[in-house]
Parts: C-alpha cells; structure tokens; sequence
C-alpha cells in the first residue's frame, strides 16, 4: 500500500481511481463495510482503492485539547486500512488552506486535477468545502458534469444503531470493552513504542513498559487486564492509562507491567489489547499505599487471567 502525504505529492500516475473519505478513526464494521464497497468497485473499474483521511482530523483542527479522544493513533490506522486491502492513502493536512478551500475548489483540485475520481463512495450527510458548504447533492452534480459517479455508504447497524466511532468512543470510555469489539470488530487495543520513563514502577518492584502516546489520547481511563504483543513477545499483564496522580503526572501514559517477563523492551513496537477493566486510576497518599494497592491489582489480574472473572 502506498501513502502520500498531500495533495503536492500526487502525480500522474495517481490519476484514476475508485475513492472514499473521512477520519476513519477506528476503522471500525461500518468503515470495514465502506472499504469493501471501494474495493469491489475498484476490482470492477479495474482500478485503484485511494482512501482519503485528514492530520490532524478537523475536530482536532478546531478545538484543539477539547476534541474527542481517538480512537486509533495515525500509524496504526494506516496500518488497519492496509489490513484491509486499500491500494493508496492521501493523507491531507488539515490546515487553514484547506479549511478555507471552496466546494468547488475541493471537486477541482483534488477529486478532478489530482485523483481523476472515477467514482466515489461518500456518506449522505457528508460536508465539505469553506463553511461546509459542499454536500452530497453538490457531489452528484458534479460528477454528473465531469463524469464520475458518486455514491453514498451503506448503513452499517449492531443491536439496531448506527456503528460509528463515536459509539465506540462512549463505549470505550463506559469501559464497555465487549461492545466495542463487537463494534469494531476485533478487540480494542494501543500500539506504540516503548520509551524511557521515571522508572518509579522499578523501584516499587513493579517494573513498566511505558508506551509512547505523542499527541494521542486514548478514550480509557484506570487499570485493566491486558495481553502485549510484540516482535517475538506475547504477554499477559496489568496496565494503567491515564496521568498517575500518585507521582504528580503531567501528561496521560499508559504504562504496563508484563508478567513473568523481565527484558528490555525499549524502542519496541508493542501492542496493548485491553481485556478487562479493574479499577478507576486513582491518587494514593505516597508510593507504599501505591505498591500496596499495585500487588492488590495483580494478583486479581492474574486470578482473571487463569478463570476469566474478576
């Protein structure tokens, strides 16, 4: 799969194609629906699948730290949306160009002079454009008059709603994490690279694998049961998600101890699928009422872990 990062990089050869676009944050059933309609329309053009996403997402353009929390981190959406069996991604920075880019504008420079869309596969209630003035209506018009078909999404429902990243983010954050598989349609988990941290967890003997976030901020909050995979690594453990109150935290981390595994990890890409959730994260008065509360959590973990109930 190839990903291009801005509409600069297109080139001729990127010309003609079978195109969706949206944040796809989860790459949740419904995106796994959209993508599929895609690809079987590409297959019949004989074409490729082009997937187009915004950095940051224009919520996060306009409010900022008051955004919705992501659900998946940009690397690893590439890599769900590459799972998935998309030819190409475009990546457009979502800057003020391109929030003050007209309709128009947008029809012409990117589905028309950049990708040559021959057909594309939008959601009805999809906007676009300066003010959000574009709308699917606009898109039909459009493609009637330069000669691509526009289409929009099939609804994809669990339990009678609507699969969208939204729900999964209020199931995530109710610590539902049975709903948001099913929504999802894997188990959630974080992927990221492990980094160097205060080393606090060593001291207490309870050593941590902390993973990076950057600007990411995961819709989970407390302790929870975890499995870690890695590059010839498959644990079982205990995590933490949030800002560690106890030692004055400034940013949200997640942190995990590995069981019966003591190497060093660092710099490793590792993934951290949330099983079950334990407690809420919470401030104790000094380290020792910490490490007291830590071995309390393991040992329920573990217990999960041998029965499968808390």
């Amino acid at each position: 799969m190839e990903l291009i990062r801005g509409l600069h990089n297109l080139r001729d050869k990127h010309k003609g194609c079978v195109a969706t676009i949206g944040n796809f944050d989860g790459v949740h059933l419904g995106h796994q629906q959209v993508l599929a309609q895609v690809l079987r329309k590409g297959k019949e053009l004989g074409l490729p699948a082009v997937v187009i996403i915004f950095e940051p997402q224009p919520r996060e353009f306009f409010s900022g730290t008051q955004a919705p929390p992501r659900l998946t981190r940009f690397d690893e959406k590439v890599r769900l949306l590459k799972a998935n069996g998309v030819d190409r991604v475009l990546c457009l920075t979502f800057n003020e160009r391109l929030r003050t880019m007209s309709a128009d504008q947008f029809v012409d420079e990117l589905l028309l002079k950049g990708l040559a869309v021959r057909h594309f596969v939008v959601g009805d209630d999809f906007r676009f454009g300066c003010d959000r003035s574009g709308d699917y209506n606009m898109l039909r018009q459009s493609g009637e008059r330069y000669g691509f078909s526009v289409v929009n999404t099939e609804t994809f429902d669990v339990d009678g709603e609507r699969v969208s990243s939204t729900r999964i983010r209020a199931a995530l954050q109710n610590n539902d994490l049975l709903l948001a598989e099913r929504l999802l349609g894997r188990p959630y988990k974080v992927t990221g690279r492990i980094m160097h941290g205060q080393q606090i967890g060593r001291t207490i003997g309870v050593p941590t694998a902390n993973v990076r976030m950057h600007r990411f901020h995961c819709p989970l909050n407390g302790v929870y049961a975890v499995t870690v995979t890695g590059k010839n690594l498959s644990a079982q453990g205990i995590a933490n998600v949030g800002m560690r109150p106890t030692v004055n935290g400034k940013q949200p981390v997640l942190e995990a101890h590995l069981f019966d595994l003591d190497s060093d990890l660092y710099g490793q890409l590792l993934s951290v699928e949330f099983k079950a959730f334990i407690r809420p994260e919470k401030k104790f008065e000094g380290l020792e009422k910490l490490k007291q509360q830590i071995e309390t959590d393991i040992k329920q973990v573990r217990n999960y872990f041998l029965t499968g109930a808390l």
